[in-house]
Protein backbone atom coordinates (compact mmCIF):
# COMPACT_ATOMS: atom_id res chain seq x y z
CA UNK A 1 0.00 0.00 0.00
CA UNK A 2 1.77 3.37 -1.48
CA UNK A 3 1.20 6.49 0.75
CA UNK A 4 1.19 9.91 -0.55
CA UNK A 5 3.40 12.20 1.29
CA UNK A 6 1.66 16.59 0.38
CA UNK A 7 5.31 17.90 0.22
CA UNK A 8 5.68 20.39 2.65
CA UNK A 9 6.64 24.13 2.50
CA UNK A 10 9.86 25.03 3.42
CA UNK A 11 11.01 27.15 6.08
CA UNK A 12 10.20 30.95 5.53
CA UNK A 13 8.43 30.68 2.38
CA UNK A 14 4.80 31.34 2.00
CA UNK A 15 2.05 29.57 0.44
CA UNK A 16 0.01 31.80 -2.09
CA UNK A 17 -3.50 31.39 -0.72
CA UNK A 18 -6.27 31.39 -3.43
CA UNK A 19 -8.15 34.70 -4.03
CA UNK A 20 -11.31 35.38 -2.37
CA UNK A 21 -14.81 36.14 -4.07
CA UNK A 22 -15.53 39.27 -3.48
CA UNK A 23 -18.61 39.41 -1.35
CA UNK A 24 -21.47 41.66 -3.42
CA UNK A 25 -23.81 42.82 -0.61
CA UNK A 26 -28.08 43.06 -1.26
CA UNK A 27 -29.16 45.72 -2.36
CA UNK A 28 -32.96 47.08 -1.52
CA UNK A 29 -34.66 48.28 -5.28
CA UNK A 30 -35.43 51.73 -3.05
CA UNK A 31 -31.84 52.17 -2.42
CA UNK A 32 -31.07 55.47 -4.10
CA UNK A 33 -26.76 56.54 -4.18
CA UNK A 34 -24.90 59.79 -5.19
CA UNK A 35 -24.06 57.52 -8.39
CA UNK A 36 -27.51 56.60 -9.41
CA UNK A 37 -28.35 60.58 -9.47
CA UNK A 38 -25.47 60.86 -11.57
CA UNK A 39 -26.84 58.82 -13.74
CA UNK A 40 -30.37 60.18 -14.00
CA UNK A 41 -28.64 63.66 -14.73
CA UNK A 42 -26.62 61.49 -17.37
CA UNK A 43 -29.36 59.94 -18.80
CA UNK A 44 -31.49 63.46 -19.24
CA UNK A 45 -28.67 65.45 -20.40
CA UNK A 46 -27.98 62.68 -23.06
CA UNK A 47 -31.35 62.08 -24.26
CA UNK A 48 -32.07 66.05 -24.66
CA UNK A 49 -28.44 66.03 -26.92
CA UNK A 50 -29.36 63.32 -28.97
CA UNK A 51 -33.14 64.80 -29.72
CA UNK A 52 -31.93 68.12 -30.45
CA UNK A 53 -29.76 66.64 -32.97
CA UNK A 54 -32.23 64.54 -34.17
CA UNK A 55 -35.25 67.12 -34.27
CA UNK A 56 -32.98 70.66 -35.30
CA UNK A 57 -30.18 69.89 -36.85
CA UNK A 58 -30.48 66.66 -39.26
CA UNK A 59 -34.30 67.13 -39.91
CA UNK A 60 -36.44 70.18 -40.67
CA UNK A 61 -37.22 70.67 -37.33
CA UNK A 62 -40.94 69.53 -34.48
CA UNK A 63 -42.79 71.63 -32.19
CA UNK A 64 -41.78 71.72 -28.99
CA UNK A 65 -44.12 68.96 -27.40
CA UNK A 66 -42.63 66.64 -29.83
CA UNK A 67 -38.99 67.18 -29.05
CA UNK A 68 -39.86 66.99 -24.60
CA UNK A 69 -41.94 63.64 -25.79
CA UNK A 70 -39.28 62.22 -27.41
CA UNK A 71 -36.77 63.14 -25.57
CA UNK A 72 -38.72 61.49 -22.18
CA UNK A 73 -38.97 58.14 -24.55
CA UNK A 74 -35.66 58.29 -25.23
CA UNK A 75 -34.22 59.14 -21.88
CA UNK A 76 -36.56 56.23 -20.30
CA UNK A 77 -34.96 53.74 -22.90
CA UNK A 78 -31.08 55.33 -21.83
CA UNK A 79 -32.08 54.95 -18.23
CA UNK A 80 -33.26 51.51 -18.32
CA UNK A 81 -30.50 50.32 -20.42
CA UNK A 82 -27.55 51.80 -17.78
CA UNK A 83 -29.59 50.69 -14.65
CA UNK A 84 -29.90 47.50 -15.93
CA UNK A 85 -26.50 46.82 -16.35
CA UNK A 86 -25.30 48.20 -13.22
CA UNK A 87 -27.45 47.13 -10.70
CA UNK A 88 -29.74 43.76 -12.78
CA UNK A 89 -33.13 43.81 -14.33
CA UNK A 90 -35.04 43.98 -11.16
CA UNK A 91 -34.13 47.56 -9.72
CA UNK A 92 -33.80 48.95 -13.37
CA UNK A 93 -37.49 47.80 -13.55
CA UNK A 94 -38.40 49.34 -10.21
CA UNK A 95 -35.94 52.70 -11.06
CA UNK A 96 -38.14 52.67 -14.37
CA UNK A 97 -41.52 52.72 -13.00
CA UNK A 98 -40.66 55.39 -10.26
CA UNK A 99 -39.77 57.86 -13.04
CA UNK A 100 -43.17 57.23 -14.69
CA UNK A 101 -44.95 57.66 -11.48
CA UNK A 102 -43.45 60.82 -10.65
CA UNK A 103 -43.33 62.26 -13.72
CA UNK A 104 -47.47 61.68 -13.84
CA UNK A 105 -47.39 62.93 -10.35
CA UNK A 106 -45.42 65.85 -11.70
CA UNK A 107 -47.49 66.81 -14.50
CA UNK A 108 -50.72 66.52 -12.68
CA UNK A 109 -49.07 68.72 -10.41
CA UNK A 110 -48.31 71.72 -12.18
CA UNK A 111 -51.41 72.25 -13.35
CA UNK A 112 -53.17 72.21 -9.58
CA UNK A 113 -50.65 74.62 -8.20
CA UNK A 114 -51.24 76.80 -10.90
CA UNK A 115 -54.71 76.90 -10.94
CA UNK A 116 -54.34 77.15 -6.97
CA UNK A 117 -52.51 80.29 -6.93
CA UNK A 118 -54.14 82.20 -9.37
CA UNK A 119 -57.45 81.84 -7.88
CA UNK A 120 -55.84 82.92 -5.00
CA UNK A 121 -53.80 85.98 -6.40
CA UNK A 122 -57.40 86.79 -7.82
CA UNK A 123 -59.45 85.85 -4.91
CA UNK A 124 -57.50 88.17 -2.65
CA UNK A 125 -58.25 91.39 -4.69
CA UNK A 126 -61.73 91.13 -3.52
CA UNK A 127 -61.85 89.12 -0.40
CA UNK A 128 -62.59 90.77 2.69
CA UNK A 129 -63.46 90.52 6.42
CA UNK A 130 -66.89 91.93 5.33
CA UNK A 131 -67.22 89.26 2.80
CA UNK A 132 -68.24 86.96 5.70
CA UNK A 133 -70.90 89.26 7.18
CA UNK A 134 -72.86 90.80 4.50
CA UNK A 135 -74.59 89.47 1.93
CA UNK A 136 -75.25 91.38 -2.42
CA UNK A 137 -78.22 93.81 -0.82
CA UNK A 138 -78.03 97.35 -2.58
CA UNK A 139 -74.65 96.47 -4.35
CA UNK A 140 -74.52 97.75 -8.18
CA UNK A 141 -72.00 97.31 -11.23
CA UNK A 142 -70.45 100.65 -10.59
CA UNK A 143 -69.27 99.78 -6.52
CA UNK A 144 -65.90 98.25 -5.75
CA UNK A 145 -65.38 94.54 -5.53
CA UNK A 146 -64.93 94.96 -2.26
CA UNK A 147 -68.86 95.92 -1.36
CA UNK A 148 -71.06 93.69 -0.49
CA UNK A 149 -70.40 89.63 0.21
CA UNK A 150 -71.26 86.04 0.51
CA UNK A 151 -72.90 85.12 4.10
CA UNK A 152 -75.72 84.13 2.05
CA UNK A 153 -73.94 82.19 -0.02
CA UNK A 154 -71.67 80.89 3.05
CA UNK A 155 -74.99 80.03 4.96
CA UNK A 156 -76.80 78.26 1.96
CA UNK A 157 -74.12 76.09 0.94
CA UNK A 158 -73.70 74.87 4.69
CA UNK A 159 -77.92 73.96 4.94
CA UNK A 160 -77.64 72.57 1.30
CA UNK A 161 -74.88 70.01 2.10
CA UNK A 162 -75.81 69.63 5.59
CA UNK A 163 -79.29 68.49 4.60
CA UNK A 164 -78.08 66.37 1.79
CA UNK A 165 -75.61 64.62 4.16
CA UNK A 166 -78.58 64.34 6.67
CA UNK A 167 -80.79 62.30 3.51
CA UNK A 168 -77.59 60.43 2.02
CA UNK A 169 -75.65 59.34 5.31
CA UNK A 170 -77.93 56.62 6.35
CA UNK A 171 -78.95 55.19 2.96
CA UNK A 172 -75.23 55.11 2.44
CA UNK A 173 -74.54 53.16 5.65
CA UNK A 174 -77.29 50.78 5.05
CA UNK A 175 -76.27 50.33 1.62
CA UNK A 176 -73.00 49.53 3.07
CA UNK A 177 -73.97 47.26 5.82
CA UNK A 178 -76.19 45.32 3.20
CA UNK A 179 -73.36 44.65 0.37
CA UNK A 180 -70.76 43.84 3.27
CA UNK A 181 -71.91 42.13 5.95
CA UNK A 182 -75.30 40.14 4.45
CA UNK A 183 -75.09 37.35 1.74
CA UNK A 184 -78.59 38.50 -0.01
CA UNK A 185 -78.87 37.22 -3.57
CA UNK A 186 -79.43 40.95 -4.07
CA UNK A 187 -75.71 42.34 -3.13
CA UNK A 188 -74.55 41.91 -6.82
CA UNK A 189 -77.39 44.18 -8.32
CA UNK A 190 -76.98 46.84 -5.75
CA UNK A 191 -73.35 47.05 -6.45
CA UNK A 192 -73.55 47.09 -10.04
CA UNK A 193 -76.19 49.98 -9.33
CA UNK A 194 -74.54 52.08 -6.72
CA UNK A 195 -70.96 51.50 -9.34
CA UNK A 196 -73.38 53.20 -11.96
CA UNK A 197 -74.33 56.09 -9.65
CA UNK A 198 -70.46 56.62 -9.49
CA UNK A 199 -70.08 57.96 -12.77
CA UNK A 200 -73.62 59.39 -13.15
CA UNK A 201 -72.95 63.31 -13.97
CA UNK A 202 -74.15 65.95 -11.17
CA UNK A 203 -75.98 67.77 -13.57
CA UNK A 204 -78.41 64.62 -14.16
CA UNK A 205 -79.02 64.73 -10.46
CA UNK A 206 -80.69 67.93 -10.76
CA UNK A 207 -82.40 67.64 -14.01
CA UNK A 208 -84.01 64.55 -12.39
CA UNK A 209 -85.04 66.45 -9.04
CA UNK A 210 -86.38 68.90 -11.46
CA UNK A 211 -88.57 66.75 -13.53
CA UNK A 212 -89.66 64.52 -10.93
CA UNK A 213 -90.75 67.41 -7.89
CA UNK A 214 -90.50 70.67 -9.42
CA UNK A 215 -92.02 70.78 -12.56
CA UNK A 216 -95.33 68.02 -11.63
CA UNK A 217 -95.79 70.45 -8.59
CA UNK A 218 -94.91 73.79 -10.10
CA UNK A 219 -98.33 74.89 -10.17
CA UNK A 220 -99.46 73.11 -6.50
CA UNK A 221 -98.87 76.75 -5.04
CA UNK A 222 -96.84 74.55 -2.37
CA UNK A 223 -93.45 76.55 -1.59
CA UNK A 224 -91.22 73.22 -0.68
CA UNK A 225 -92.08 71.43 -4.06
CA UNK A 226 -90.28 74.42 -5.90
CA UNK A 227 -86.81 76.31 -6.34
CA UNK A 228 -85.24 75.97 -2.41
CA UNK A 229 -82.34 74.66 -0.73
CA UNK A 230 -84.38 71.42 0.04
CA UNK A 231 -84.16 69.96 -3.83
CA UNK A 232 -80.68 71.01 -3.77
CA UNK A 233 -80.03 69.02 -1.01
CA UNK A 234 -81.84 66.50 -2.98
CA UNK A 235 -79.60 66.53 -5.77
CA UNK A 236 -76.17 66.88 -3.55
CA UNK A 237 -77.62 63.73 -2.04
CA UNK A 238 -77.56 61.89 -5.13
CA UNK A 239 -74.04 62.53 -5.88
CA UNK A 240 -72.93 61.71 -2.69
CA UNK A 241 -74.42 59.00 -1.96
CA UNK A 242 -72.43 56.54 -3.82
CA UNK A 243 -68.97 58.09 -2.50
CA UNK A 244 -69.87 57.58 0.80
CA UNK A 245 -71.56 53.63 0.44
CA UNK A 246 -68.60 52.97 -2.06
CA UNK A 247 -65.97 54.23 0.99
CA UNK A 248 -68.07 52.72 3.72
CA UNK A 249 -67.98 49.53 1.96
CA UNK A 250 -64.22 49.22 1.92
CA UNK A 251 -63.47 50.36 5.68
CA UNK A 252 -66.43 47.37 6.46
CA UNK A 253 -64.34 45.03 4.58
CA UNK A 254 -61.29 45.20 6.62
CA UNK A 255 -62.82 45.00 9.79
CA UNK A 256 -61.10 41.16 11.24
CA UNK A 257 -64.05 38.35 10.92
CA UNK A 258 -62.65 36.96 14.52
CA UNK A 259 -64.39 40.30 16.19
CA UNK A 260 -67.23 39.34 13.99
CA UNK A 261 -67.45 35.71 15.23
CA UNK A 262 -66.33 36.21 19.02
CA UNK A 263 -69.79 38.69 18.93
CA UNK A 264 -71.81 35.85 17.51
CA UNK A 265 -70.24 33.34 19.64
CA UNK A 266 -71.21 34.82 22.84
CA UNK A 267 -74.67 35.28 21.73
CA UNK A 268 -75.49 38.14 19.66
CA UNK A 269 -77.58 38.98 17.01
CA UNK A 270 -75.83 40.38 13.36
CA UNK A 271 -77.71 43.33 13.83
CA UNK A 272 -76.12 43.62 17.19
CA UNK A 273 -72.88 42.85 16.15
CA UNK A 274 -72.58 45.20 13.25
CA UNK A 275 -73.78 48.08 16.06
CA UNK A 276 -71.58 47.42 18.58
CA UNK A 277 -68.50 45.90 17.25
CA UNK A 278 -68.26 46.70 13.34
CA UNK A 279 -69.45 50.33 13.35
CA UNK A 280 -66.64 51.12 16.78
CA UNK A 281 -64.71 49.33 15.20
CA UNK A 282 -64.48 51.35 11.74
CA UNK A 283 -65.52 54.51 13.16
CA UNK A 284 -62.10 56.33 12.13
CA UNK A 285 -62.76 55.40 8.15
CA UNK A 286 -66.23 55.56 8.45
CA UNK A 287 -65.69 59.59 9.37
CA UNK A 288 -62.73 60.00 6.54
CA UNK A 289 -66.00 58.45 4.30
CA UNK A 290 -68.48 61.50 5.49
CA UNK A 291 -65.82 63.97 5.14
CA UNK A 292 -65.26 63.06 1.63
CA UNK A 293 -68.97 62.00 0.62
CA UNK A 294 -68.90 66.44 1.68
CA UNK A 295 -66.18 67.21 -0.12
CA UNK A 296 -67.88 65.73 -3.48
CA UNK A 297 -70.91 67.86 -3.17
CA UNK A 298 -69.97 71.05 -1.72
CA UNK A 299 -68.42 71.81 -4.95
CA UNK A 300 -71.35 71.08 -7.43
CA UNK A 301 -72.88 73.40 -9.76
CA UNK A 302 -74.75 72.09 -12.43
CA UNK A 303 -77.00 70.33 -9.71
CA UNK A 304 -78.24 73.73 -8.17
CA UNK A 305 -78.71 75.90 -11.53
CA UNK A 306 -82.25 73.21 -11.39
CA UNK A 307 -82.90 73.31 -8.06
CA UNK A 308 -82.11 76.09 -5.59
CA UNK A 309 -81.56 78.27 -8.53
CA UNK A 310 -80.00 81.42 -6.64
CA UNK A 311 -80.71 84.56 -4.67
CA UNK A 312 -78.38 87.36 -4.02
CA UNK A 313 -80.00 87.85 -0.72
CA UNK A 314 -80.15 85.99 2.68
CA UNK A 315 -82.66 83.21 2.84
CA UNK A 316 -81.88 81.05 5.50
CA UNK A 317 -85.35 78.83 5.25
CA UNK A 318 -84.22 76.15 2.94
CA UNK A 319 -87.69 74.92 2.20
CA UNK A 320 -89.12 78.43 0.97
CA UNK A 321 -87.66 80.44 -1.71
CA UNK A 322 -84.85 80.08 -4.03
CA UNK A 323 -81.12 80.24 -2.15
CA UNK A 324 -78.04 80.74 -3.25
CA UNK A 325 -74.50 78.65 -2.62
CA UNK A 326 -70.95 79.22 -3.02
CA UNK A 327 -70.72 77.19 -6.66
CA UNK A 328 -73.69 79.04 -7.73
CA UNK A 329 -72.29 82.63 -6.60
CA UNK A 330 -68.62 82.25 -8.23
CA UNK A 331 -70.80 80.58 -11.37
CA UNK A 332 -73.22 84.13 -11.53
CA UNK A 333 -70.39 86.39 -10.84
CA UNK A 334 -68.08 85.30 -12.91
CA UNK A 335 -70.41 85.50 -16.05
CA UNK A 336 -71.24 89.14 -15.57
CA UNK A 337 -69.78 91.90 -17.48
CA UNK A 338 -68.40 94.29 -14.78
CA UNK A 339 -64.11 93.41 -13.44
CA UNK A 340 -65.52 93.81 -9.96
CA UNK A 341 -68.12 91.45 -9.61
CA UNK A 342 -65.87 88.61 -11.68
CA UNK A 343 -63.49 89.77 -8.67
CA UNK A 344 -66.24 88.81 -6.04
CA UNK A 345 -66.78 85.42 -7.69
CA UNK A 346 -62.86 84.74 -7.69
CA UNK A 347 -63.02 85.65 -3.81
CA UNK A 348 -66.23 83.47 -3.82
CA UNK A 349 -63.72 80.84 -5.54
CA UNK A 350 -61.86 81.36 -2.95
CA UNK A 351 -63.44 80.87 0.31
CA UNK A 352 -64.92 77.54 -1.67
CA UNK A 353 -61.67 76.03 -2.04
CA UNK A 354 -60.03 76.75 1.60
CA UNK A 355 -63.56 74.80 2.56
CA UNK A 356 -62.55 71.79 0.42
CA UNK A 357 -58.98 72.09 1.50
CA UNK A 358 -60.01 72.17 5.06
CA UNK A 359 -62.73 69.07 4.77
CA UNK A 360 -59.46 67.08 3.02
CA UNK A 361 -57.21 68.08 6.17
CA UNK A 362 -59.84 67.12 8.36
CA UNK A 363 -60.14 63.65 6.95
CA UNK A 364 -56.24 62.76 6.52
CA UNK A 365 -55.89 64.25 9.96
CA UNK A 366 -59.10 61.85 11.20
CA UNK A 367 -57.80 59.11 9.31
CA UNK A 368 -53.65 59.22 10.60
CA UNK A 369 -51.86 56.25 11.98
CA UNK A 370 -52.36 56.21 15.75
CA UNK A 371 -50.21 52.83 16.49
CA UNK A 372 -47.09 54.87 16.42
CA UNK A 373 -48.63 57.29 19.31
CA UNK A 374 -50.22 54.25 21.16
CA UNK A 375 -47.12 52.33 21.23
CA UNK A 376 -45.07 55.61 22.56
CA UNK A 377 -47.81 55.94 25.26
CA UNK A 378 -47.60 52.23 26.46
CA UNK A 379 -43.74 52.05 26.35
CA UNK A 380 -43.03 55.10 29.01
CA UNK A 381 -45.99 53.09 31.29
CA UNK A 382 -44.51 49.63 30.91
CA UNK A 383 -40.73 51.30 31.74
CA UNK A 384 -42.48 52.88 34.77
CA UNK A 385 -43.67 49.42 36.09
CA UNK A 386 -40.52 47.57 35.75
CA UNK A 387 -38.56 50.30 37.64
CA UNK A 388 -41.06 49.83 40.24
CA UNK A 389 -40.94 46.43 40.07
CA UNK A 390 -37.02 46.18 40.51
Amino acid sequence: MTTIVEPTAKPGTTTAKPPRKRKRTARRPREFTTFDVWVLVGSIVSAACLNWLIFYRLTAGASAFGFFLGSYLTFLVIFAAVTTDRVGRLVAADRVMTVVVVSAATVVFIPLVLLIGYILVEGLKALRPGFFFNDQQGVTPVMPATSGGGFHAIIGTIEQVGLALLWSLPLALAAAVFLNESRSKWRRPVRIFVDAMSGLPSIVAGLFIFATLILPFAKSGNPLFGYNGFMASLALAITMLPTITRTVEVVLRLVPDGLREASLALGASRARTVWSVVFPTSRTGMTTAVVLGIARAVGETAPLLFTSFGYDLMNSNPFAGSQESLPLFVYRNIRKPDISAIQRGFAGALVLMLIVLGLFAIARFIGRDRSKRKARSIKPKTQTVKGAAQ
